[in-house]
């Protein structure tokens, strides 16, 4: 109820800044793992990584965040500090880049040494052996 309110508001950060979960993670420095956990609802947030949050984004206001009163952003005409979704197009078509790989190495190499017999165990504890036919 109140963590799944919560947690949507993390959600909505983390949507504004166009973040990914990893990036959301790396930037308030906490494990990977623990956002997951979070936003799956199988953990509640912490004191310490609501003041985690709060640092790293001085623009959301806690009172937002913990009860869903108030603005977020707080200034909502700020831009957003993550990366943008516009994409620029190149006019020109790419330039096609050919790269010749060198064949891979072979080479012979001879056994020197010739194997007298060879032995296979079975898990029942039996055996087989074998003698190599010799020219």
């Amino acid at each position: 109820m109140v963590n799944e309110e919560i947690v949507s508001r993390i959600q909505a950060v983390i949507d504004y800044y166009n973040l990914t979960v990893s990036a959301f993670a790396d930037r308030i420095g906490v494990q990977r793992s623990s956002i997951s956990h979070l936003l799956s609802g199988r953990n509640k947030p912490s004191l310490d990584f609501v003041m985690k949050l709060a640092h790293a984004f001085p623009d959301v206001n806690l009172y937002w965040l913990l009860k869903g009163e108030g603005d977020f952003p707080s200034d909502p005409d700020a831009p957003a500090l993550g990366p943008s979704k516009h994409l620029d197009v190149d006019t020109e078509p790419a330039k096609l880049i050919q790269t010749e790989l060198p064949s891979p190495a072979t080479r012979n190499i001879e056994m020197k040494k010739e194997p007298l017999k060879i032995v296979i165990f079975y898990a029942d504890g039996t055996f087989e052996s074998f003698h190599p036919k010799n020219d």
